[in-house]
């Protein structure tokens, strides 16, 4: 739902009527464009803009959608890989009100018309890579403005605009509180994506408790390297730097190349990253790490997913304290838990508290629920659930799927944990991943961190399957390190004296590579359909 501001309650007891307004998002990049005008703000590639400069493309292009009647509360679609019209793309949508929609570039042209279609879109940016994308969302929305980024024939050329309009800049929208900024469209492993509204309010929230909780410290003598696409949680990654004035560099090559960000690394004196657990395991095994001086980093902030142990001493190992792990999702915009890097332990031990996604964000609550929405004490594993300002206003147009995501004022994560008794939460897994294999319940997640200590697998992830006998039983299914060779039955044994017998996989799989999602995240529903078409279910 799209919600506006309700009106003021009659004051009691002499209080005056609080106000509902807020800062327009958009005014973190103005604020540092004033501060900061002539330094550095983004770079991409060999290209890069000071603040100043920023700020005057965004006011142009805010303009240039205005001319094409763009108004508050306007949806407007953006299809693009990371560069820096993409980055500019969401200040100018927050600057007229209206909000912005990006879509993870790597999805296909018709999973983009649906975004268009069910976000109501009327304005359309795209690369000009993605004309397919562009010719099915402009059928499958009443999108009247399209705007094209680099040479193409299906929309206004979007730096022409900006060069038309420098004169004609548009003023900042005034917002309230729960006045929309961002559809954050869910991943979709469950059903449909779904679009997550996250309001000016809301953000400016999670922009300071990002600075507070994950990269305490950061000023105008940062840099932020971007490794994951801005569409979803790097962009409000980068949203915190900009409120900071700390410079966004984005790699110029057009797929992900680890000996290229570990150059910028060095070059630019990167202080900070976010990226998923599978991406920090790619940077720190890959040759690379060890030909540039990577002393700058202070904040290696991954998310996602809960990081294997193994993987997780691998990274301590070559990167040293500064890694950052946080739990959230897109409807929480990632505010839930934090790990910070004076609680990453190397070795194992009783202070490394291995397995935990960390305490509750500053302002958040988690609590762990039972079925019926009732609390659990410390040690018992329930749904984990959250609340406090960093929570969405809602789903879009689904009123279906918000009675499910709240009960009690809280909103149900569908992860599985529990809470020790000082208040640290340790992720069983998302409920979906859990099987019952002859009557018991069986969460993945253990076996595999036990799996990940055999010095042959590289990658795995284990679903459980249906089975005539045992109702549910597991499948593990395994990536080998270059180089290793490893028998399924080798692997059961193994583990045989590490985890219960009904809990061991009874059957194991080895593939070249297990399918991950466009942000990195290995995705077990894809498994499930690949391990159907396989004829192996």
């Amino acid at each position: 739902m799209l919600t506006q501001s309700e009106p003021c309650a009659a004051p009691r007891g002499g209080l005056l009527p609080v106000s509902t307004r807020v800062m327009n998002l958009a005014t973190f990049l103005t604020q540092s464009a004033r501060r900061l005008g002539d330094e550095i703000g983004l770079v991409w590639g060999d290209d890069v803009w000071t603040w100043g400069e920023i700020e005057a493309r965004v006011a142009a292009m805010a303009a240039a959608l205005a001319a094409r009647g763009v108004r508050k509360g306007d949806r407007v679609l953006v299809q693009s890989k990371n560069c820096n019209q993409m980055f500019e793309s969401m200040f100018a949508c927050f600057r007229l009100g209206a909000v912005w929609v990006p879509t993870n570039f790597r999805q296909t042209p018709a999973e983009v018309a649906y975004l268009a279609s069910a976000s109501g879109a009327t304005a359309l940016v795209c690369h000009a890579d993605f004309p397919d994308h562009a010719a099915e969302a402009l059928a499958a929305a009443p999108i009247a403005t399209a705007i094209s980024i680099g040479p193409s024939t299906f929309g206004e050329s979007y730096d022409d605009l900006v060069a038309a309009h420098r004169a004609t800049p548009a003023p900042t929208a005034p917002v309230d509180r729960d006045d929309p900024a961002w559809f954050f469209f869910t991943s979709g492993t469950t059903g449909r994506p779904k679009a997550a509204v996250l309001t000016h309010g809301q953000m400016a929230f999670v922009v300071t408790n990002h600075l507070c909780d994950l990269m305490p410290g950061t000023t105008h003598r940062d840099a932020s390297l971007v490794v994951a696409p801005l569409s979803h949680g790097a962009g409000i990654h980068q949203l915190a730097q900009v409120a900071h004035g700390a410079k966004t560099v984005i790699p110029g090559a057009a797929r992900f190349d680890v000996a290229e960000a570990w150059q910028l690394v060095e070059r630019w004196r990167v202080t900070n990253m976010f990226t998923v657990p599978t991406i920090v395991k790619m940077l720190t095994e890959h040759p690379a790490v060890a030909r540039h001086d990577h002393s700058s980093l202070r904040y290696v902030i991954y998310a996602g997913a809960p990081m294997y142990r193994e993987d997780q001493k691998h990274a301590l190992a070559v990167l040293g304290p500064c890694l950052v792990q946080y739990f959230g999702l897109g409807e929480v915009t990632g505010n839930i838990t934090v790990l910070p890097p004076d609680l990453h332990r190397l070795e194992d031990g009783p202070d490394a508290r291995v397995g935990t996604c960390g305490y509750p964000r500053t302002g958040m609550e988690v609590e762990i629920q039972d079925d019926a929405g009732r609390p659990l004490p410390a040690g018992e594993t329930g749904e984990i659930c959250v609340t406090g300002p960093a929570v969405f206003a809602g789903y879009y147009d689904n009123e279906e799927a918000n009675r499910k995501a709240f009960r009690n004022g809280f909103f149900r994560t569908g992860d599985l944990g529990h809470l020790d008794a000082e208040g640290f939460l340790y992720i069983t897994g998302r409920a979906s991943d859990m099987y019952i294999s002859g009557g018991s319940n069986v969460y993945p997640r253990e076996i595999e961190e036990k799996a990940l200590t055999h010095p042959a697998i590289d990658e795995i992830a284990i679903v459980g399957v249906p089975d005539a006998r045992w109702g549910e039983v597991g499948v593990a299914v395994c990536v080998l390190k270059a180089g290793a060779s490893l028998e399924a039955d080798a692997l059961v044994d193994f583990l045989k004296d590490k985890v219960s017998a009904y809990k061991l996989p009874r059957r194991v799989e080895f593939w070249e590579a297990l399918p991950k999602s466009g942000y990195g995240k290995i995705t077990k529903k894809a498994i499930r359909e690949e391990l159907a078409a396989r004829g192996a279910i």
